[in-house]
């Protein structure tokens, strides 16, 4: 058994651990039950949970989220637009996040996959200094997309 303060009291009946917790005004918690004996301790059981929680939330706070942008095109879309569209890839990659470029097909444009395919790697080689690909172009129905992640190496 350990007290409130973190002394080892000793091995103690179960009986005289309760009542040493119950005079103290706190509960009796069993820490590891695998233990032979196992380890009881005496302390304010709520006031424990609380802080827990309180620990959890801190850490999942200071976990960095990483969110996925992405950027339509289509197979028709101009190289002027491509490079605004570059711009904003850019920004979201120096931000940290990940971008999904995803080449839209519709109608007979789904005959020509190769010119998507095409782009998408033109995409990858333009974005080189600032990303690293993660998923190579795939097609998904009507769709083919590539999803870039922020490269790990600074700028000097």
């Amino acid at each position: 058994m350990i007290d409130e303060e973190g002394r080892n009291l000793g091995i103690v009946p179960i009986q005289k651990a309760q009542e040493y917790a119950r005079s103290k005004g706190l509960d009796l918690v069993e820490v590891a039950p695998n233990a032979r004996p196992p380890v009881c301790r005496v302390m304010d059981y709520g006031k424990f949970i609380y802080e827990q929680t309180k620990r959890e939330r801190q850490a999942r706070k200071a976990q960095k989220q990483i969110e996925v942008k992405e950027i339509r095109l289509r197979p028709k879309t101009d190289e002027y637009h491509i490079g605004f569209k570059l711009k904003q890839a850019r920004k979201f990659l120096e931000k940290g996040h990940k971008v999904r470029v995803r080449v839209l097909f519709r109608g007979r444009e789904r005959a020509h996959v190769g010119l998507g395919e095409k782009m998408l790697d033109d995409v990858a080689q333009q974005l080189a200094d600032v990303a690293t690909v993660e998923q190579r172009p795939r097609l998904e129905g009507s769709s083919m997309t590539l999803v870039l992640s922020p490269s790990t190496e600074k700028k000097k």
